[in-house]
């Protein structure tokens, strides 16, 4: 798992700086039209920018509302979505969700469709966002890197440590194979002691998309693991906290373009 059942982002609240956060239904833009669940925050003094943010292995857990409300708070519209409505339902789960069943249950092509069903929520908010973005954490970050393939129109995506190479076990192809295909810009994290994610994983990556000429900066922290981006995760705090400025830099850089 990439993070414990009590993680959450390694961020500071703004106080009253997000105008509301709830969860809401949204439909797929896929063929069985399936509803699932979805975590908005909204804010109260927007900058333009939107975001839609890809879950790891737990789906919509609450550490996925929480850095939904602290992009909020930075005046990004966002949204976290939940990819386990087909097989888990939308109601509340613990932490003894068994998740990996669902994990394996889906597959690309829907996951692609509430992808593309947040993006055109965002869309959808008076203000709308003039830059929409995705960001996503493991197996989120892989789709991260693949929602920039869907012709969404993003004006960047940010995936942290999410596996760019190999087969996958839902279907979703592997970003390395498909860079020529990515649309935009690309905020990539990795720790660089991740033992699942190699200097030669990242290498073969950032190859492709050199290959590609898609725009792009890998950020490899040394001394970090996997899932370093965790309140709890206290010796990597120096991390997690360059990693949330260069995120939000990337956005302000993007948006309005």
């Amino acid at each position: 798992m990439c993070f414990d059942t009590d993680s959450r982002p390694p961020i500071d609240p703004i106080s009253g700086g997000a105008l509301d956060g709830s969860h809401v239904s949204l439909t797929s833009d896929s063929p069985d039209h399936a509803a699932f669940k979805a975590y908005v925050a909204r804010p109260s003094q927007p900058t333009g920018a939107g975001i839609v943010i890809l879950p790891d292995v737990r789906g919509l857990h609450p550490y996925f509302d929480e850095l939904a409300l602290r992009f909020a708070e930075r005046g990004i519209a966002a949204i976290s979505i939940d990819y386990f409505g087909r097989t888990a339902g939308k109601e509340a789960r613990g932490d003894d969700f068994e998740y990996m069943p669902h994990v394996s249950a889906a597959r690309w092509e829907t996951l692609a469709g509430d992808i593309k069903a947040a993006a055109a929520y965002l869309r959808g908010l008076f203000p709308a966002p003039n830059a929409i973005f995705t960001t996503g954490f493991c197996m989120g970050g892989r789709l991260a890197s693949m929602s920039a393939t869907l012709g969404l129109g993003l004006s960047g995506a940010i995936p942290f440590y999410g596996w760019p190479t190999g087969e996958n076990r839902n279907g979703t192809p592997a970003p390395a194979e498909v860079a020529d295909q990515i649309e935009c810009d690309l905020l990539i994290f990795y720790g660089g002691k991740d033992e699942g994610i190699t200097a030669t994983v990242r290498d073969t990556y950032d190859a492709a998309l050199d290959k590609a000429h898609v725009k792009h900066e890998t950020i490899v922290y040394p001394n970090a693991p996997h899932s370093f981006f965790d309140r709890k995760a206290t010796e990597f705090a120096t991390e997690s906290a360059d990693a949330w400025d260069k995120t939000l830099a990337f956005i302000g850089r993007h948006t309005g373009k």
